[in-house]
């Protein structure tokens, strides 16, 4: 079992998310969507159409 930090935070996208935007394209959203950094620290879980 991997430990995690009781400060962390787990943010779940809802809907489905187009999975071809790789990794630049999905912090993007994050960033335009949430007004969050993505390199803060968090842990964003997204789900292709297959998810």
């Amino acid at each position: 079992m991997i430990p995690l930090p009781s400060t962390l935070r787990i943010w779940l996208a809802a809907g489905v998310t187009d999975m071809r935007l790789g990794m630049p394209g999905l912090a993007l959203k994050v960033q335009e969507a949430l007004g969050r950094d993505p390199f803060a620290g968090d842990v964003y879980a997204f789900r292709g159409r297959r998810g």
